[in-house]
């Protein structure tokens, strides 16, 4: 059979965007390892384990078999947590051909060596074109039609507005970015300052320290963002600002759920365990503190959540020596 769009990674995201593009009439591939998650998939037309009570049409088939899922392919989509990109784009060289275009919807960075998740992709598929799909978009309300936007970007946009085109419907709207680095950028700190929001919030704080948290934290990301080369209007869009928003207000932020479980006193590994998915933020604090180091970037609020992540501090020391720091101007 010949598949229109390939997903690789049957979680939560990937499954509300093929029951999406499948809406459209488009032909949809699944690949994912966990054989109960093909079977529920293929019999329930059902995610049951991260996607339950959302139909998944007929027309989404799903795979163990990899070579199956990629049959002829057009678009491949990789909906996998950013520490397994560089390892599934390794394995995808066997299976797919130079004119099917690659399309990321994970957030993050790699951890050790810091790179965006499309330089990761180039690296390992230099010959295949790469597009981001980013945005405040949680799987949840994208499979049920709540109205939704994102952003597209490419090196080459003429791609970006190919995937445009692809996703585009009266509920999904998708506009287009040429500052690639700067949706990337946005896309993976906003989960830093989410985790930290969450965190406020199981400790018990207000509306008052979230406003601050999310404000100050736009400025984190803004700093690093143009000190990596991003556009500062990028980060007032919808891969900054917008995402911002979604990922610390939202009971639907794996981010936020996790920190909350922080704020009321559980370890790390414990509330990355009650979650059950991968908090991208703990990995993305670990890269963008080591990243601003190097760099001499100023990002008070990644330092505190470093500190209580990986150093054991409490988070009401940290949220107290955030306060009492030096006065200063708000704007530099």
């Amino acid at each position: 059979m010949n598949y229109d769009v390939t997903f690789i990674g049957g979680g939560s995201f990937g499954t509300a965007l093929s029951v999406m593009l499948a809406k459209k009439g488009l032909s949809i591939s699944i690949y994912d390892r966990d054989e109960k998650v093909v079977e529920d998939i293929n019999i329930k037309r059902e995610n049951m384990k991260y996607l339950p009570h959302v139909i998944v049409p007929a027309n989404v088939v799903a795979h163990n078999n990899l070579e199956e899922a990629l049959e002829n392919a057009k678009y491949v989509v990789l909906s996998v947590p950013s520490n397994a990109i560089r390892g599934v784009s390794k394995i995808l060289k066997s299976y797919i051909k130079e004119d099917v275009v690659l399309i990321n919807v994970s957030k993050g960075i790699e951890e050790h060596t810091g790179k965006r998740l499309s330089e990761v992709i180039q690296e390992e598929l230099p010959n295949n074109h790469v597009v981001i799909l980013s945005g405040p978009s949680h799987a949840e309300e994208v499979s049920i039609d709540i109205p939704t936007t994102v952003v597209a970007t490419s090196i080459d946009m003429k791609y970006a507005k190919e995937v445009q085109e692809l996703f585009m419907t009266n509920k999904f709207r998708v506009y287009t970015n040429d500052d690639i680095i700067g949706v990337e950028i946005g896309g993976a700190v906003k989960n830093i300052i989410a985790l930290a929001a969450g965190i406020s919030d199981g400790i018990g704080y207000g509306d008052n320290t979230k406003a601050a948290l999310m404000t100050r934290g736009m400025s984190e990301i803004i700093r690093i963002g143009e000190k990596l080369g991003g556009k500062k209007e990028t980060f007032a869009g919808l891969t900054g600002m917008g995402d911002l928003i979604v990922t610390c207000t939202s009971m639907h932020s794996r981010n936020r759920r996790a920190g909350i479980l922080i704020g009321k006193g559980a370890s790390t590994e414990q509330a990355i365990e009650e979650v059950g998915m991968v908090v991208e933020g703990i990995k993305a604090c670990k890269a963008f503190y080591e990243i601003k180091e190097e760099l001499g970037v100023s990002m008070p609020i990644t330092d505190a959540l470093y500190k209580v992540l990986f150093l054991g501090k409490d988070p009401k020391d940290e949220v107290y020596q955030l306060m009492t720091r030096d006065k200063k101007s708000e704007v530099h």
